[in-house]
């Protein structure tokens, strides 16, 4: 009897170290090029997700547009790898259209608006209506906007509608690949506009509000699959995800606004 369990025993103990020798299936890790606006809301379903799915996101900053190495386009042009991007959508379409992008695979995840920004502790202008909008603008001392959607618009056609002078041009800059937040937080600028979404995660500064509804452009956020992707399924998984009632809270902490759902 004793000799029988001795060799249960080591029989189970063989077994063990068979099994905890053994090579474990490899971690699918899916490469995600972020845009500032829609940041905030892939990094809060990270954790979830990667718990959730058994997939390791790894979640590379990456604006939609501009003329930065880092700009979604231009990392796709020099050939770099990635899965899935997240961006303005208006700017995926044309990746759609290059063939960068798959269609098929497109959804809408968030509408993000331009917000006002001063340095954290600083008076905070009233910009309810145009009129104070207006005022606010001639009375800073520097403009800061970015060089994505937002600061676009902005540039070619709210600031050259407002009538505000040959002399704003010359305080007015636009702010290539980093948050406009930061250099407003840095004193290099005393106001910043921006989407919301992307003023909301940065420290030292105070967030106005939203500019006027007259005033106001909306940008709708999108993701895709990356046309060469190794991981489609998994790619595909994420965006229905990240498109679905599950993601809502973390797109509404952005500072976006989530869609409504089919069938909802």
């Amino acid at each position: 009897m004793f000799k029988s369990l001795m060799c249960t025993a080591l029989v189970a103990a063989a077994f063990t170290c068979s099994a905890a020798e053994s090579p474990q299936p490899p971690t699918t890790t899916l490469t995600i090029l972020s845009s500032g606006g829609i940041m905030g809301a892939i990094r809060e379903v990270a954790p979830v997700y990667e718990h959730e799915y058994g997939v390791k996101l790894n979640i590379l900053a990456a604006p939609s547009m501009g003329e930065t190495k880092q700009a979604i386009p231009n990392r796709l042009a020099r050939g770099e790898q990635a899965d899935v991007v997240l961006m303005v959508g208006s700017a995926l379409d044309k990746l759609v259209a290059d063939g960068k992008a798959d269609k098929a695979s497109r959804v809408d995840l968030g509408k993000s608006f331009i917000a006002m920004a001063v340095r954290k502790g600083e008076p905070k202008p009233d910009i309810s209506t145009m009129q104070g909008l207006r005022k606010a603008l001639l009375a800073s001392r520097s403009v800061a906007y970015s060089d994505s959607a937002s600061g676009v618009y902005l540039s070619k056609t709210l600031f050259p509608s407002m009538a505000l002078g040959n002399d704003f041009a010359s305080k007015a800059h636009m702010i290539p690949a980093e948050p406009v937040g930061s250099v407003v937080a840095r004193g290099q600028a005393q106001v910043g506009f921006q989407q919301l979404s992307e003023l909301k995660p940065v420290p030292g500064i105070d967030i106005v509000g939203l500019i006027p509804e007259e005033a106001q452009k909306m940008t709708l956020y999108s993701g895709s699959i990356v046309s060469n992707s190794q991981h489609h399924d998994a790619s595909q998984k994420l965006l229905d995800y990240m498109a679905s009632a599950k993601a809502d809270n973390a797109i509404k902490d952005s500072g976006l606004t989530p869609l409504p759902h089919t069938g909802s």
